[in-house]
């Protein structure tokens, strides 16, 4: 069942990508007591999510924060090594949460896995945005198949 508004943020160890390495980052630690945007794409480094996706919350981050936001944090089924990686790529210094989901283990708690074993991509996460405050799901936007409307920065801030 996916995530819905009202809901509590799965409680799942998954790993955050730094410049330092992979660490361990718990889910319900890192959405306790602030508002956190959390986008989940496909997969680091494909087409949509590094040409549109994360480079627009990375634009929005200042209008973000100005809205209330204590932490924004792209999710994807990757490694924290892949992650750092796409994040240097990208040249992001702080203004998103790069979060590894290595085993789809959050992702599946949301309920936002997307089997793509037909085409040799294993299980990924949807395309999809939520808002959450001290835990709890305020706001919650799932792509359709391909598509980038409901996840983008803008849609985000307009849901602020």
């Amino acid at each position: 069942m996916t995530i819905s508004v009202g809901d509590a943020v799965p409680a799942v160890s998954i790993q955050q990508a730094t410049p330092e390495g992979a660490q361990g980052l718990d889910t319900a630690e890192f959405f306790a007591g602030k508002t956190v945007v959390l986008f989940g794409v496909p997969g680091a480094f494909t087409p949509t999510c590094s040409a549109k996706h994360l480079p627009g919350f990375v634009t929005q981050a200042a209008a973000l924060k100005a809205k209330g936001v204590d932490a924004i944090a792209c999710m994807a089924v990757n490694d924290p090594f892949v992650m750092a990686a796409w994040a240097k790529d990208q040249g992001i210094t702080g203004q998103v949460v790069m979060i590894a989901d290595g085993s789809a283990a959050f992702t599946k708690a949301l309920g936002l896995e997307l089997d793509l074993t037909a085409r040799g991509l294993g299980v990924r996460c949807q395309r999809f945005a939520l808002i959450a405050r001290d835990g709890k799901v305020a706001h919650v936007a799932v792509e359709a198949p391909g598509g980038f409307e409901v996840s983008t920065a803008e849609a985000i801030l307009a849901a602020l």
